[in-house]
């Protein structure tokens, strides 16, 4: 038997081309959001005794940063990327990255504290591919956070 529409919602995963970018509580449009990853170090311990009790594995609470990637389609007059990675003195942003579900009502967010351009690439240019022009930048980004709505 089938699963009806309330059970399908809340068992069934969510697709990941229904999302939205909001920089700084401003809303972007982006064709490709990767890279969203929170880590700790860690550092393994051994001691006289390990091979009988074990390692110790200790967690630092200080939070790497992480390589965020954005792909917008170029538009005529979308200065918004290269404005935000040649501005001096370079402006940390918070971005939130939502999954959303198929109303448009935001499900899951991915929250960045900080976030700073460090790379702004052209896309590639070919004669013979009909595909949409999209520029890609990667940020530094920190503190990344995730919420269950």
């Amino acid at each position: 038997m089938a699963d009806d529409k309330a059970t399908q919602k809340l068992l069934y995963p969510l697709p990941g081309y229904n999302f939205q970018v909001a920089v700084d509580s401003d809303s972007a449009s982006f064709v490709e959001v990767s890279g969203l990853a929170a880590e700790y170090e860690t550092v393994t311990y051994r001691h006289g005794l390990s091979r009988w009790e074990g390692e110790d594995v200790t967690r630092f609470p200080k939070r790497s940063h992480s390589t965020v990637t954005l792909k917008k389609g170029v538009m005529p007059g979308g200065k918004f990327l290269s404005q935000w990675l040649t501005a001096d003195p370079p402006s940390a942003r918070a971005l939130a990255i939502s999954l959303c579900d198929e109303t448009g009502t935001p499900v899951v967010v991915w929250h960045i504290q900080e976030a700073i351009p460090v790379k702004l690439a052209a896309p590639g240019f070919d004669v013979n591919s009909t595909q949409i022009a999209v520029e890609t930048i990667d940020l530094l980004a920190s503190g990344i956070s995730v919420e269950y709505l």
